[in-house]
Parts: structure tokens; C-alpha cells; sequence
């Protein structure tokens, strides 16, 4: 996909993409790392009822999505949405900020921890203060994503076993920890042991919360006061869709520890917001 738009960048003044449901939000929140200093609208969308059928959302979906992708500034005439973004029953969400809540109502999916783009109603009511400035340097269209990543969700009674099933998986170079509420996880010697070991070998964690609202704050309690000495990366507000696949694209671009750190914990396309 990125490859393509970059191919046709200079042709259209937006694009369209059709994507399947259940992973538009990952593809959404990847293609928006993969496209720095993006200058056009790359809207998402899809269905939940497929077109044949009587019922289906597919077309109500598109057009808006067309509409979207076609915006301009009523007095500039500028680009109105220059992002990825995800159009979806009747919201426009930014691409790293969305994540499906619902397989079975036409309003899949929620912008999380961020307010919507644009609301589709009679009309189509854009939220200027909450959508990207116009980048001032060219398209950059990255290739590379580090496919070597992985997810481990926290669970009461999860043992040593299965944590270092997951982070010792052979050649693994990012996980992303799913903790509770503000980045908490266990305290037992066992579990910060597995953490230490892992980030001394070279593995980069980041901490993202299971909660749908709020942050991750390192430290604000007990139970993750030792997660920051022991190597692990604060997500802040981070969706886990955007941290796997900021974690397969930092990790990409080759840089140095230090490097990479910094770019894990800072905000590259809207997908962490400001304290």
C-alpha cells in the first residue's frame, strides 16, 4: 500500500483504501508510520454487511470516504484531511487511533483516548483543531517493518512459563506489554526477573494499558515503579494497534538503541498525546 500511494502520489489529490474489518485498524495505524510528512487524505474503510446484501453499509461508507478524500478547505482550498484516517459508519478517526469495538452493529469502530476527525451526518462537520498541519517537507514512504514483534497481555495468574515463553521467542525484538490501568503489572521477583533479562538482551518493551481511556504512567504507582529502571518503554496513550506497529516500524529503520528509544516514547504521527 505504501509502495502504491507513493507510486501515484503526484496523480490524485486523495486516496481511498478498502480493507477488510478486522485489521483495518492496524493497517491504518502502519501506513501512517510508513507515510512521513503525508500532504494528502489516505482514508480507510470497509463494511460490516458485504455489498451484495440488501442491508449493507458498504456504500454509504465509500462515498462518504470518497468525500472525505476530496475536502478542501472551503476558503484556502487547502487539503482538509492531509493523514490517514479510518471513515466508519459516521466518524472519521485518525489512522493510529482507531480500534474495533463491534462485530455485529455498523458502528465498528471508536477513536480512542483522541476526538474524532470529522463527524458525517446531513453534513460532513470536519474537527479542523484536531487534524494534522499540512507538513511542510516532501512525502517520505518507508518500507521496512520489523516483522520480529510480539503482544503479551497480563492476566491475574499468568506464570513464569508463559512470560518467558513469549519474550524469550527466538530472535524477537519487540513486545508490546498490555498492563493494567496506568501501566501496572506484578511486582514478583519472577516477573521483573523475566523483564530485566529480556531488556538486557536487547529486547525493546512497551508498556501499553488495557484500559480504552487514559495513559500510561510509569511509576505513579508502586506496581510499575520498576518497569522504567529495568528498560521498559512508557506508551503513554497509545492504542496497542499503533505500539505493535510503531514497534515493527522504529525497529525498521535500523537505528541505534538510543535512537530508537526516543522515538518510541514521542509522538510521530498523533498517536500519543501531549501531557
Amino acid at each position: 500500500l505504501a509502495r502504491l500511494i507513493g507510486h501515484h502520489y503526484a496523480d490524485f489529490d486523495g486516496f481511498v483504501v478498502l480493507h477488510g474489518t478486522d485489521t483495518m485498524a492496524y493497517s491504518a495505524a502502519a501506513l501512517s508510520f510508513l507515510l512521513e510528512h503525508l500532504g494528502k487524505p489516505v482514508v480507510f474503510t470497509g463494511a460490516q454487511v458485504p455489498v451484495g446484501r440488501t442491508r449493507s453499509d458498504a456504500a454509504r461508507n465509500l462515498l462518504t470516504a470518497l468525500e472525505i478524500a476530496a475536502a478542501r478547505h472551503p476558503r484556502a482550498g487547502t487539503v482538509r484531511m492531509p493523514e490517514v484516517g479510518l471513515f466508519f459508519n459516521d466518524v472519521l478517526i485518525r489512522g493510529t487511533r482507531a480500534k474495533k469495538v463491534e462485530s455485529q452493529q455498523f458502528a465498528a469502530f471508536k477513536s480512542e483516548n483522541y476526538p474524532p476527525l470529522a463527524r458525517a451526518g446531513i453534513n460532513l462537520d470536519f474537527n479542523d483543531s484536531s487534524i494534522r498541519l499540512l507538513p511542510a517537507a516532501q512525502l517520505h514512504v518507508h518500507q521496512q517493518l520489523e516483522e520480529k514483534v510480539a503482544v503479551l497481555r497480563l492476566f491475574p495468574g499468568i506464570t513464569e512459563a508463559v512470560v518467558t515463553a513469549v519474550l524469550g521467542v527466538p530472535g524477537l525484538r519487540g513486545c508490546v506489554l498490555e498492563t493494567y490501568g496506568s501501566g501496572n503489572a506484578p511486582t514478583a521477583p519472577w516477573f521483573l526477573n523475566c523483564l530485566a533479562k529480556a531488556c538486557a538482551n536487547g529486547l525493546y518493551i512497551l508498556n501499553v494499558s488495557q484500559c480504552e481511556e487514559g495513559r500510561v504512567v510509569q511509576g505513579h504507582y508502586e506496581t510499575s515503579a520498576r518497569l522504567t529502571d529495568l528498560g521498559v518503554i512508557g506508551g503513554d496513550d497509545i492504542t496497542t494497534e499503533a505500539a505493535i506497529t510503531k514497534l515493527m516500524f522504529v525497529l525498521g529503520l535500523g537505528r541505534n538503541e538510543a535512537e530508537a528509544r526516543h522515538l518510541l516514547s514521542h509522538d510521530l504521527r498523533g498517536e500519543i498525546s501531549p501531557m
